[in-house]
């Protein structure tokens, strides 16, 4: 069944993997974007593209308002600068503004976009039954209370759907060859410990959005199908890209756990990328 969906973050990292599947499926997609520019290559690409600040809660409203959509998709971040307090105001006043505009536009569902590695400290990868870490300190503490209020605000609506991704690695992210990370592994800032992390492919992530539209209520982990520590897939990372790998040290933060991603499994949903080791190239 097509519907109307109103893409929130249609530019963004995972925006730009899901448009094309959305589109591909017949939907009619209003898609949101900071810039003209990014707003022409929405309308380009088949969508209706519209620039759009978030935290002006009356163009939210009237954007709302006129694209009447069925459900919304919540893909807005504000990474580029890399500051988790700007992604937190995000989480917190972004989600806001759009949650109380899609209420008074009538939409019923909501798909939007979190983390997997809130959950509090644990041996094991967490489910999501798992507490979000609440009580941490900062800096984590800032990302907690983001991410807290994002998935509260959310709930209002009578269908939620949380996907509480894995660090994403694939074409355009931090991960990909020339990006973030090789960087950090060139200037020696990254730890080769026990610290294990949940990852996702881009494509995967954009996947599970596509099918949340009609999953149940809830946050499902959206991770690929082996967390691994530091020590393991850093060495890997780094070969793939060219960098040179940091000695293996031990420790790790009790958050840093990873996530099992059976309650996804059982939706239907599972990742193209089983694991890690199959795109770390960029590919």
């Amino acid at each position: 069944m097509t519907m109307r969906i109103f893409l929130a973050g249609a530019t963004g990292i995972i925006g730009r993997h899901l448009l094309p599947l959305l589109l591909a499926d017949g939907h009619h997609v209003t898609g949101t974007s900071q810039t003209p520019q990014g707003a022409a290559r929405l309308d380009s690409a088949g969508a209706t593209g519209i620039r759009l600040d978030v935290f002006d809660r009356d163009s939210v409203g009237r954007a709302l308002a006129e694209a009447a959509p069925e459900v919304v998709i919540h893909q807005l971040t504000a990474l580029s600068g890399g500051s988790s307090a700007d992604n937190a105001r995000m989480r917190r006043a972004g989600t806001r503004s759009l949650v109380d505009a899609a209420r008074a536009a009538g939409v019923r569902r909501i798909v939007a976009q979190s983390i997997s590695w809130a959950y509090e400290p644990g041996e094991e990868p967490a489910t999501e039954a798992a507490p979000l870490d609440v009580t941490a300190p900062e800096p984590r503490a800032t990302t907690i209370t983001g991410i807290r209020a994002l998935e509260e605000t959310v709930t209002e609506l009578p269908e939620h759907v949380i996907l509480r991704y894995g660090t994403l690695y694939g074409p355009g992210t931090w991960y990909a060859p020339g990006a973030l990370m090789a960087a950090k592994l060139h200037s020696g800032e990254l730890v080769a410990n026990n610290a294990v992390s949940s990852f996702v492919h881009i494509d995967d992530a954009a996947r599970a959005a596509v099918s949340a539209l009609s999953w149940p209520s809830g946050p499902v982990n959206i991770t690929d199908d082996e967390p691994a520590p530091a020590h393991t897939w850093l060495p890997i990372l780094a070969a793939a890209l060219g960098a040179p790998a940091p000695a293996r040290t031990a420790g790790r933060s009790g958050w840093e756990r990873g996530a099992a991603n059976s309650a996804a499994h059982k939706l239907g949903w599972r990742p193209e990328h089983s694991t890690w080791r199959d795109g770390f190239d960029g590919r």
